[in-house]
């Protein structure tokens, strides 16, 4: 296994990240993506721990918090040191009836964190994450709330998930100007199938150092390998029943043509490479994994040791990659004599 600093901090976290949106049964939407009970879930945070995993992810509204509870609970029954565990969760989605029970303003920050640690059984939460963009939270009312809880010692990083560039860069700079914590990750959709966080927000988080966390790498399980054109709603797959994230299927049937056979010859799993291929880019700190069974976990974990050769990725890249979008042609375009330019040493 290997590990990664958290974006510009310090704290070594490793490549792979258990997620834990499937712990505990959950109703409504949550009911196709959840359902480990205690013992599962105890079973798959110990193989994980086996394998040099020291990272897990949630959130407070996953299984409306049972899954906090639930891997509290794992970590007291395996006899796991707080210390030796980086665990990340996330506030914004409605945890309540409540007007102020949803967002990321101050007020809610505050209620919803010490839910949380209360939920978690901890003094403090290594990685605490606006899991959503707030259309009504002025974003230096949620950095205030944060730089509290820093100072406080209830939160010791702060990320930030699925929000746009220009959100993400005005938060950075608003820390800086104010001397507030200052976001260090971002959790975002990424997968082969769909590439879009390369147009502006890869380029923003080389440029600023922040760290990249990646959810739903398998694209909802579209890379699972159990999809195809031919069986494009299989019966033991989450997502013929919840057809989430959004994805060009056209093009994932086209792609998954490329993966299969490589698969074949690394002898292994369609899904080990499609993660192998997401931890091969150097702007990714750590690939979030989730599972409803062992054997799903083990062809996850299997990407840690699966090297993709060049050619191999040039074939990926290729059938993969993003149609031009103004002014990701232009940009290019106009800067070729500049750069021949520029001096080499």
């Amino acid at each position: 296994m290997k590990y990664n600093t958290l974006g510009p901090t310090g704290l070594l976290v490793s490549e792979l990240c258990l997620g834990t949106m499937t712990f505990a049964a959950g109703e409504g939407m949550w009911k196709p993506i959840a359902g480990v009970d205690q013992k599962l879930a105890e079973g798959l945070l110990r193989r994980s721990i086996d394998a040099g995993v020291n990272f897990v992810d949630t959130a407070d509204v996953y299984t409306s918090g049972e899954s906090e509870k639930t891997l509290a609970q794992a970590i007291a029954n395996l006899g796991i040191a707080r210390k030796n565990l980086v665990i990340a969760t996330k506030v914004f989605g409605r945890t309540g009836p409540g007007r102020n029970d949803v967002g990321a303003s101050r007020g809610h920050i505050m209620d919803a964190v010490e839910a949380s640690l209360k939920r978690l059984r901890t003094d403090y939460i290594d990685l605490y994450q606006i899991h959503a963009s707030d259309s009504v939270t002025p974003i230096e009312e949620t950095l205030r709330a944060l730089d509290t809880l820093v100072s406080q010692g209830k939160v010791r990083y702060i990320g930030c998930s699925n929000w746009y560039a220009w959100q993400i860069m005005k938060a950075i700079g608003i820390s800086e100007a104010k001397n507030l914590a200052k976001v260090d990750t971002l959790q975002a959709y990424y997968s082969i199938a769909g590439r879009d966080l390369e147009r502006e927000i890869v380029p923003l988080l080389k440029d600023q150092g922040t760290g990249l966390l990646v959810w739903s790498p398998l694209a909802g399980g579209l890379l699972s390998g159990k999809f195809s054109r031919e069986n494009q709603r299989p019966e033991d797959s989450r997502r013929s029943a919840f057809d989430f994230p959004l994805v060009d299927k056209e093009r994932t049937w086209r792609i998954l043509d490329v993966l299969r056979p490589i698969a074949q010859e690394h002898r292994t799993n369609v899904a080990a490479v499609a993660l192998a291929w997401i931890l091969a880019k150097p702007f990714v700190t750590s690939v979030i994994i989730g599972a409803k069974r062992l054997d799903q976990l083990e062809q996850n974990l299997a990407a840690a040791d699966l090297r993709l050769g060049e050619e191999e990725t040039k074939r990926l890249d290729e059938v993969s990659a993003l149609p031009p979008e103004y002014p990701g042609w232009m940009v290019p375009f106009q800067n070729i004599n500049r750069l021949a330019d520029v001096p080499r040493f």
